[in-house]
Parts: C-alpha cells; structure tokens; sequence
C-alpha cells in the first residue's frame, strides 16, 4: 500500500511516536486525522503540516469519540486506509505496597482499559469503516491491500518489570489481538501488525530523573542510546509498504532485554 494520497487515523498523535508518525505520513504525501486528548498541540500540528491533517479530541476508550475521528476520515478525505494507535498509559504500582497494602484495582484497570480496550476499540471501529468502503467498491485486483491497523505494544508484554502488572499485561493482551484480528480481517484484505517498542525519548520518558534516563540508555546493547520516535515512524512506513507483513509482532528495541 501506497502512502500518498491515502489517509490514516493516528492516535496519540498530538506527540511522541504518534507525532512522528503523523510528520512522516505526511511528508510522504499521506493524510493524517491527529485523535488526541491534547488539544493546543494537536492543533498546533495541524497548523503546521496544512491541509493534510486534522486534529480530533479523542479519548480512545470512547465508541463515540472514535466513531466521530472515522468519520471525520471519511468526511475530509473520503475514508481511511488504516489506523496506527500510539494512545496509552503507564500505571506503576506494586501489587503489595511496603505495609503489604493491596494496589489500587481501579488504577490497574485503568490501565487495562485505555492500553488494551481502547485498542480494540479503535480497531473494530477503523475495520468496519475499511470494510463498509471495500464493499461499496470491490476491486478486481487479487490479494488487494485494502487497509492496515496497527498497534503499540511494548517490551514490557515479554520484559514486564516490578510494578508493571497494569502496563506489561494490557501490552501482552494487545500482542494477542494481533494474529487473531489479522485471520478475521483477511476476507476484507486488511492486515494487522504491532510494534514492540523499547525504552525510546518521548514525553513519558523525559518525565524520569537524568540518572534513571542514562541507565537505561546503558542497558541497550546496541546502539547505546534511547530510540528516536522517528526510528519508530520509519517502522511503521515500511509496515504500510510491505504487503507480506501481516499479523506478525516486532520488537523495536536495540535488542535490549529487561531483567
């Protein structure tokens, strides 16, 4: 699939990875629809990129905040070709505090619900607009790529850490949506894939004190730094260019391992 012309629902694309991502489908030629909580950066994006993107306020555990970002797609630019959903959270808590306190269930669930419901929720809503636009016009090409969803897990699905209970098993359950949605969606020619990112500069890393930062920076075997959100960007565009990739996982992380 082509990137330019075609437009792609970015969430979490006020900043970070989805800001990058955002840049790149548009440098590309592509159109973007920015689905963010931010607004004054989001809007500031929009301004800068020009008529190839629209920001939208959207809180991804919402139907119809996500519907209303879909059909923005379909109203500016005549449908989607796809969604990259970069939206989610960190929650840290142990599961026993130091007075052997139980965590908080509600925080733990939130996590849960915005990390893996609301990717599932974009999903579904993304895929039955590509479907609905594939019915309407069915091409006669033989094995057309008619769309491609992809998602944001982390290391933390295979490497979770002390305190990640919410983070690392919402990020597991979204590598598990990815075969089983990719075999459903395979009558409708659209394809799933993740991203597996490890420890990159964004925003939620730059929030940790420098020294926590240069430890992990050391803790990459190769190359011994963070990952650029645009490394993560350039990803995601050879996804939506190669066609064989299909409901596969990939680890995007200097091969680190966490221990």
């Amino acid at each position: 699939m082509q990137i330019e012309q075609h437009s792609f629902l970015v969430t979490g694309g006020a900043s970070g990875l989805g800001e990058a991502v955002v840049r790149a489908i548009v440098a590309k030629g592509g159109k973007a629809i920015i689905a963010d909580l931010n607004e004054s950066a989001g809007q500031a994006l929009v301004d800068e990129l020009g008529d190839n993107a629209r920001f939208v306020r959207c809180d991804i555990t919402s139907g119809d905040e996500v519907q209303a970002a879909v059909a923005m797609a379909e109203k500016e630019f005549g449908g989607l070709q796809g969604s990259i959903n970069c939206a989610g959270i960190a929650v840290v808590q142990k599961l026993l505090d130091r007075d052997n306190n139980p965590a908080d269930l509600e925080s733990f669930s939130r996590g849960v619900n915005i990390n893996l419901a609301g990717s599932f929720n974009v999903a579904r809503l993304v895929a039955a607009s590509i479907a609905k636009r594939v019915a309407a016009k069915p091409s006669d090409e033989a094995n057309a790529d008619n769309g491609i969803i992809i998602n944001t897990a982390s290391i933390a699905a295979f490497d979770g850490q002390v305190g990640q209970a919410s983070y690392a098993s919402s990020k597991a359950g979204v590598v598990g949506l990815t075969l089983p949605l990719a075999r459903e969606l395979s009558r409708h020619g659209i394809r799933v894939m993740t991203i597996a990112p490890g420890v990159f500069a964004t925003p939620m890393m730059n929030a940790i004190p420098e020294k926590a930062r240069e430890q992990l920076e050391a803790s990459v075997p190769y190359p011994k730094r963070l990952g650029n959100p645009n490394e993560f960007a350039k990803l995601v565009m050879h996804i939506i260019d190669n066609a064989y990739l299909n409901g596969e996982v990939i680890r995007l992380d200097g091969a680190i391992r966490m221990v």
